[in-house]
């Protein structure tokens, strides 16, 4: 195995899947407080119950030996109405679990924003204001204040590609609008002012914490041609550019995607710009990329479509790609394909497009683990997964990608966004589920036992 000295191996979780304590403290609402779960799902007020149990669950990470920790901070327990007072518990909160961290040697990495807009901020339009990259910065110059000199590693946005795609599904604000044209161009206004907002707050970052390191945290994931036929290959690279690409060429070299923006151009729906933002974007440096990965996808051109489906960035976009299951992939008990393969695809692909440090800051399978009656999770399934992607991620480093950590999602069992409780993804079994709160005891589960041995042999020991 070649995993570099001080690989970062650890996990990951977000403020509002985990935390609870919805409306303790001083915390305002957020998207997800009001939103409506899925139906047969929990809502998001208890959780896992990590404000309580913070604790108990960062000791839980240390016996697994996690060198790092990457977690979301919730900007309504910081801000409650998203601008104005700051709240003095919830910055006391957060830094007691930075402090736990450190206690362990446990690098924190935080996410600031993590699906969880204030709800104060939404309402008033949310993302499509100019006003909230002001929001967001002023927003980051207070965790900065307090916390800059105690967290070396930050992300900006997770996912803000889902963001922007499914927003719908995520709870985030999703632009309605009859004419199709009309919701793109709101949807790419929301985009443009996170891009700005980001921008900023690298730069801000830079500007007063030297020491600190910065970076986006989307979900990339490669796109498949579902033939070698040159229109299905077309399709794959439209798909990669609006999937992918659009929102690391701008973090990184602070341009828009050109595939991206002449669909834009052809819509009618281009992002409306101040005079400066464009530089401002080429300004912002990132340390390094975070990213998200769990499947590939693949696509055919629309031109053999049988039925033309609604307009739908991840399912299809008339004319130029259509979303088709990929037949050579196995699939999880929630429909989604498992291809290590693309991860290692992927990983070689962001570098040899950024020549960056990469940083992979979700990955792994959700499932419905049984806790036995003896107490034990025997979740087989999420350590071959694990092992399986964590072997092509060493062949990719062998092949030349620089990789500094690895964070499975996660580190704890937590609420799904799309499938409540009942998929669990973590190393450690909470006892609740969508309908009854339950003991909220911690067990370790099968993977808790494996996952420690892999991070005390730094990735050899993937038996």
């Amino acid at each position: 195995m070649s995993f570099p000295d001080g690989f970062l191996w650890g996990g990951s979780t977000s403020a509002y899947q985990s935390e609870g304590a919805s409306e303790e403290d001083g915390k305002g609402k957020s998207v997800q407080d009001v939103k409506e779960p899925p139906e047969g799902t929990a809502r998001f007020d208890i959780c896992s119950d990590f404000y309580h149990h913070y604790k108990e669950d960062i000791a839980l990470m240390a016996e697994m030996g996690f060198k790092e920790y990457r977690f979301s901070i919730a900007w309504t327990r910081i801000l409650p109405n998203g601008t104005g007072n700051i709240n003095p518990k919830g910055i006391k909160f957060y830094q007691n679990v930075i402090d736990e961290c450190h206690k362990y040697g446990i690098e924190p990495i935080i996410t600031m924003f993590h699906f969880d807009l204030p709800e104060a901020l939404e309402e008033k339009g949310g993302w499509l204001r100019r006003a909230s990259v002001d929001e967001f910065v002023n927003y980051a110059r207070v965790l900065f204040n307090y916390f800059g000199n105690s967290v070396k590693y930050w992300l900006t946005i997770n996912e803000q590609n889902m963001l922007t795609m499914q927003g719908s599904i995520i709870g985030t604000g999703a632009v309605e609008d009859e004419d199709e044209d009309v919701c793109l161009k709101k949807t790419y206004q929301k985009n443009h002012h996170m891009l700005m907002a980001q921008a900023r707050v690298m730069k801000m970052c830079h500007t007063n914490f030297p020491d600190c390191k910065i970076g986006p945290a989307p979900n990339i994931s490669l796109v498949y041609p579902v033939t070698c036929k040159p229109d299905d290959v077309l399709a794959a690279q439209d798909f990669n550019a609006i999937r992918n690409w659009l929102y690391l060429d701008a973090a990184v070299k602070g341009i828009y995607n050109p595939i991206v923006w002449s669909y834009l151009k052809k819509h009618n729906a281009l992002p409306e710009m101040e005079n400066g933002d464009l530089e401002e974007m080429k300004e912002a440096k990132p340390d390094f990329i975070a990213f998200n990965y769990y499947n590939t996808c693949c696509v055919a051109s629309w031109k053999d479509a049988n039925e033309l489906e609604p307009q739908s960035l991840m399912q299809g976009i008339r004319g130029m790609y259509r979303v088709v299951s990929n037949p050579y992939l196995p699939k999880t008990a929630f429909g989604w394909e498992i291809d290590p393969e693309g991860f290692r695809a992927t990983l070689r692909e962001i570098y040899s497009r950024y020549h960056l440090p990469m940083m992979v800051t979700e990955n792994g399978l959700g499932a419905e683990d049984v806790l036995e009656n003896d107490g034990r999770i025997h979740d087989t399934y999420r350590i071959q997964y694990l092992r399986d992607h964590i072997v092509q991620m060493d062949k990719a480093i062998s092949e030349g990608c620089e990789v500094m950590g690895y964070s499975p999602w996660s580190a704890i069992d937590l609420i799904s966004t799309h499938e409540g409780f009942r998929k669990r993804y973590g190393f450690i079994y909470v006892d609740r589920d969508d309908v009854k709160i339950g003991s909220m005891k911690r067990y370790r589960k099968d993977s808790f036992y494996w996952y420690k041995k892999v991070i005390a042999s730094n990735g050899a020991d993937l038996k």
